[in-house]
């Protein structure tokens, strides 16, 4: 929540992997400071020691361009620090109406955001951290995603290098590529030729090890890899290119396995989290995107004020720009690009889970001339209005109790969901 405390001292932090600037303004002096610290634990406690000291523990005001990191894990274990994470837009923005130019250095930075907080601390929020457990979920689920988008890339790849001598096992495992059986089937056959050698016996076991087991289906796959003919004989494209399969399914099958690691952790993290039942509740939120979720909201009551904080926080809602007869609306760009990701993927999920948020996406697709991802931000506009709902009050999703609000109120949305129920 917004605040204009008292400090004892106004601070600017610009803080870099070899040293941070420090812009000091004591409340009872108009005279700046200026230090430099070197990026050591060491020097960041014994600067921090000294304020303490100097300013009797009363309240700091520390000015900065993030919200996470090293430094601020470390000055968020000091009760006497409020921290103001500044937008790096805002700052930007800030800078460039007292430098035309755009010049700017870390000492110039430092300066302007203490100023910053000094002068507009009532337009700032200060930062409250969520517990340790939810701080954790942060970190593992977007780890998690990393990982997710490595593997993305590497599959990509192989997408690319099988169509060029293995066509074959682009059509065998092509839908499969992300799971563990292709990696351990390309790891063992890497070519045609190491598959036609293979005994029947041989692939029908290792179908049934990686749990497809449809006796139809693996007949078929057998009767295919017996009659396919290889695209190229030549063994200066073959070699080299199986060998970069190789490659790239070993790293695949690291990936694989970390995964699976960060998806335990994550389970183990949820189910002691209070505010898991409300998240696992909601809408296409599997495994992977109630905690996302939870993560997105966090666990301070008192962080928004509404759910249109919340879609305006993390660029779901649009953004309008009126300047006389001049109207324009567009997608806010600079936002946390997970947190959006993290609501936009759920949308798509909960249109094919939940009936009404289908119907609803549907709607959206005719009216945005089928676009798809124009469809999901809308349904994700209007899903974190019943999310923040469910978070602000501590209780699960109930989709009937919306569907009775829906009726109740003649929504537009009741009547086309009773028209496509009865189209069914």
């Amino acid at each position: 929540m917004k605040t204009t405390t008292a400090f004892k001292a106004t601070i600017g932090l610009d803080w870099a992997d070899q040293k941070h600037d420090l812009w000091i303004r004591p409340a009872d002096s108009q005279k700046d400071e200026h230090r430099a610290l070197q990026q050591t634990p060491e020097a960041l406690h014994s600067w921090v020691a000294q304020m303490r000291q100097r300013f009797q523990n009363g309240p700091i005001a520390i000015a900065v361009e993030t919200s996470r990191g090293p430094v601020i894990s470390a000055l968020m274990a000091y009760d006497f620090i409020v921290l103001f994470p500044v937008n790096p837009k805002a700052l930007k923005d800030y800078r460039a109406a007292f430098a035309v130019s755009g010049a700017k250095d870390d000492r110039t930075d430092a300066q302007l955001l203490e100023e910053f907080v000094r002068l507009h601390q009532d337009k700032l929020r200060a930062f409250h951290p969520d517990d340790e457990l939810t701080r954790k979920l942060a970190r593992l689920t977007e780890n998690r995603r990393n990982l997710v988008d490595q593997r993305t890339a590497l599959v990509n790849q192989l997408h690319s290098i099988l169509k060029t001598y293995y066509p074959l096992a682009e059509m065998l495992l092509g839908s499969e590529m992300t799971t563990p059986m292709a990696a351990d089937f390309l790891a063992r056959w890497p070519e045609l030729a190491t598959l036609q050698a293979a005994k029947a016996q041989t692939i029908r076991e290792f179908l049934y090890k990686h749990n497809s087991r449809s006796e139809k289906k693996i007949q078929e796959r057998l009767d295919v890899i017996k009659n396919a003919q290889p695209l190229t004989t030549d063994r200066a494209l073959i070699e080299p290119a199986s060998a970069m399969v190789l490659a790239l399914t070993g790293m695949l099958k690291a990936l694989h396995k970390s995964i699976a690691q960060f998806d335990q952790a994550i389970e183990q993290a949820m189910d002691k989290h209070p505010d898991a039942p409300i998240f696992r509740s909601l809408p296409g939120a599997g495994p992977a995107m109630a905690p996302r979720l939870l993560v997105a909201f966090g666990t301070q009551r008192d962080r928004f004020d509404s759910a249109e904080d919340v879609a305006q926080l993390y660029g779901i809602a649009p953004v309008v720009v009126q300047s006389g007869n001049s109207r324009t609306v567009h997608m806010r760009h600079r936002c946390p690009k997970f947190g959006r990701q993290t609501f936009h993927e759920n949308a798509c999920c909960a249109a094919k889970s939940e009936p009404w948020a289908r119907s609803y996406y549907l709607r959206q697709r005719q009216r945005h001339e089928d676009k798809y991802h124009q469809a999901c931000r809308a349904l994700a506009y209007k899903l974190i209005r019943i999310y923040f709902a469910c978070w602000k009050n501590r209780t699960k999703y109930d989709g009937q109790i919306y569907l009775n609000a829906l009726s109740k109120n003649a929504s537009p949305l009741a009547a086309l969901l009773n028209k496509n129920t009865l189209g069914e």
